[in-house]
């Protein structure tokens, strides 16, 4: 198993690493930054060095709650959200000109805490708060890391990696999207997993999510739109249920602010199906285990959840959200396709008829399922946080 590599110059200074992370908006920014928080506090501490991480994000988002959780000092500043349209005239919205008049205001509020900290290095994962952040560190002359999680570069990393000091991607075939001048700068490292989801116990599942009417006898399939849910994924798997559940049982995250409708659907549905059907809004710590028992995963196909998908091998039905603008997630569920290692359906392909056919496809053969995990293995990046972090100690190694 790789280790964290710990730079001797770090070694030789012997004083605390300080660094700056910024990332959010979702969890898939999110996750990747705390990963390296925790390995590198871990491998600096095999040196007696202690590492001094500083968050900077957006007030209320998720990363704010995450910065709490792992003890790590937060500081809020403004940020704009470019809201894409395929229309340029649709991205003349209020919105848009109202939050673009934070950027100026987001930037400079980045520079004074670049400067006050002065970190050995700047780790940028990505979503618009971040942006200032980015620029910040090369005003500030600070060595800064970016790290992409999808196959596409999303748009706040494209703007950000102008000035990085080193690119950190999560797939080869983003080597190719990339300007030729920045390729030179680019390393593939994965895109980390999170905290123990490789360490799950498929056994301990039923009795850890209460699921006493989980069939021991027949496959598991879970499916999830994320935190927050999807609801296009929702409706879809609702469409299917009565006709999946007579051969797979079924664990639905359907979402906070979803779950309700899926909990009337599951009151409607025959006596004898309704215990194989569980749904909850959100999984906690049972994730692991839960990923664990799945034989087949229903997901949306954001760089957290490919990257999760590859490492632990599960066969999936991935269905992309198609936003108003970019297509990172098509990319990524085409990237699996392409190789074997999920089905996807995009689009306007993306019918509960289809979805029933690639799920008893694979559910009904158990041989197509390995092949398919062997190929989403042979994708994986186990080692992803261990070389990620091994890179922003690199660059905290060259500051001055």
């Amino acid at each position: 198993m790789m280790q964290v590599v710990v730079p001797q110059a770090l070694i030789d200074r012997r004083g605390p690493v300080r660094l700056i992370v910024s990332g959010g908006g979702s969890g898939g920014h999110t996750f990747p930054a705390v990963t390296v928080v925790r390995a590198a506090r871990a491998a600096l501490g095999g040196h007696g060095l202690e590492l001094q991480p500083f968050w900077v994000g957006s007030e209320g988002g998720i990363e704010q709650g995450v910065a709490a959780d792992e003890g790590v000092p937060f500081t809020a500043i403004p940020t704009g959200k470019l809201r894409r349209a395929r229309n340029p005239l649709a991205m003349l919205s209020a919105a848009n000109v109202r939050d673009a008049g934070k950027v100026p205001v987001g930037v400079t509020e980045a520079i004074g805490v670049v400067r006050g900290i002065r970190p050995d290095a700047v780790l940028c994962t990505g979503g618009y708060v971040s942006v200032p952040v980015g620029l910040a560190a090369r005003v500030c002359r600070r060595p800064l890391l970016v790290h992409e999680q999808t196959v596409r570069v999303g748009l706040a990393n494209r703007i950000t990696m102008r000035g990085a000091t080193r690119i950190a991607l999560s797939a080869e075939p983003s080597l190719n999207l990339l300007p030729e001048r920045l390729r030179g700068r680019a390393v593939v490292t994965g895109n980390p997993l999170r905290p123990g989801l490789a360490d799950g116990d498929a056994a301990a599942a039923p009795g850890k999510l209460g699921w006493a009417g989980w069939s021991p006898s027949l496959p598991t399939v879970y499916v999830t739109g994320g935190s927050l849910g999807s609801r296009q994924v929702n409706e879809l798997v609702g469409a299917i249920l009565p006709d999946l559940l007579r051969y797979a049982n079924v664990f639905h995250q359907a979402g906070g602010q979803l779950a309700e409708s899926a909990h009337a659907l599951a009151e409607t549905l025959p006596a004898d199906l309704r215990p194989r059907y569980m749904v909850r809004g959100f999984v906690g710590d049972e994730l692991a285990d839960l990923l664990a028992l799945a034989d087949v995963v229903v997901a949306r196909s954001g760089g957290g959840t490919i990257s999760e998908l590859t490492a632990l091998g599960k066969p999936s039905v991935l269905i992309p959200l198609i936003p108003t603008g970019g297509d990172e997630q098509v990319r990524n569920g085409e990237h699996l396709a392409g190789r074997g290692a999920a089905r996807v359906l995009i689009g306007e392909d993306a019918t509960p008829a289809r979805l029933v056919e690639e799920l008893g496809a694979l559910l009904h053969d158990p041989a197509g399922r390995a092949e398919m995990s062997a190929k989403a293995l042979s994708m994986g990046r186990p080692e992803a946080a261990a070389a990620l972090t091994s890179e922003v100690l690199a660059i905290c190694a060259l500051a001055g």
